[in-house]
């Protein structure tokens, strides 16, 4: 079975007022169907610049790309030819921030249904309007029909996301290009999109290319990883080994940055009963003339008769 992605020796260099950087230099990887390959690293690391260079997403006068790059069988870097026949078919992007990623002027149903048509353009209207609820249904999003008529602004942070996803599988791609998907959504709403994410890739087979630099996300997500440091890979593998036995120092340093609980102090526990103070010592002996006045109050009976 032959790869969805192959990559060899991919450079990017990016044209800037200070110079020439080389945001990408020299790294190869492969994705094979039904598996997610993720490249993590710190930001300004190169990674996300790696994969806008396989969708080539970077402006021509800004980014010279050279190496060699193939995406679903096509070459994606000696020529653009194919970039039509890829992008929103055999390739779908979920790009990290979900509030910015769609039309703001459009129903969100109208913006899925576009693209499916432009994946599927043999549906007519009411057959890609189908498809779109039915979508929506796959991605978990209650009342599909309703939800069709709303605007971006109306739907939450991981709604929006849902619905990237729904316009990511509805073209029914060979590889998807998540690049930091969860990164704008709060914790629990990140594993929902996770859970559904690996959901779907198990039932389409669908291959992945996962960008992050969350280690937990690496970890659940990942068949194998790409650490990437200053535009290199500095240590891949499966994700068992580099994550649970890491070679180079990076990636040592990376998992030692991540926060560990401490133990746990319960501020409303009772704090310990203070110890009773100790009795003081008695007084020397005084003779009874001497003895102070009301002294002799307690040694009375009670109807207040002294002692004798």
């Amino acid at each position: 079975m032959s790869s969805v992605v192959t990559v060899d020796d991919l450079v990017v260099e990016l044209m800037t007022a200070g110079g020439i950087i080389r945001a990408v230099d020299g790294v190869s990887f492969r994705i094979d169907p039904g598996e997610t390959v993720t490249i993590i690293g710190e930001s300004g690391s190169g990674k996300s610049t790696t994969a806008m260079a396989l969708l080539r997403l970077l402006p021509d006068d800004l980014a010279v790309i050279s190496g060699a790059a193939t995406v679903a069988g096509q070459d994606v870097v000696g020529t653009r030819k194919h970039l039509g026949a890829l992008r929103g078919r055999a390739v779908a992007l979920i790009p990290q921030d979900p509030m910015t990623a769609l039309n703001p002027i459009s129903t969100v149903g109208a913006q899925l249904t576009e693209a499916i048509r432009r994946a599927h353009p043999e549906l007519d209207k009411a057959a890609a309007r189908g498809r779109a609820v039915e979508l929506m249904r796959q991605v978990h999003i209650a009342a599909p029909e309703k939800r069709m008529r709303s605007y971006p602004h109306e739907l939450s942070g991981g709604m929006l996301q849902r619905m990237l996803i729904a316009a990511a599988i509805g073209a029914e791609p060979q590889l998807i290009v998540a690049d930091e998907p969860t990164s704008a959504l709060d914790v629990t709403v990140q594993a929902g999109i996770l859970d559904l994410l690996l959901e779907l890739q198990e039932r389409t087979g669908v291959a992945m290319l996962l960008i992050t630099h969350d280690l937990g996300v690496a970890r659940l997500m990942s068949d194998r990883v790409h650490v990437m440091r200053q535009g290199v890979f500095v240590e891949e593998g499966p994700v068992e080994q580099v994550v649970g036995h890491p070679q180079h120092e990076y990636t040592q340093a990376l998992l030692a940055a991540i926060p560990e609980l401490g133990p746990w102090h319960d501020p409303e526990e009772a704090e310990p009963a203070p110890t009773a103070p100790q009795s003081t010592p008695p007084g020397p002996h005084l003779p009874h003339d001497l003895t102070p006045e009301g002294s002799m109050s307690a040694a009375t009976t009670g109807t207040g008769g002294e002692l004798l």
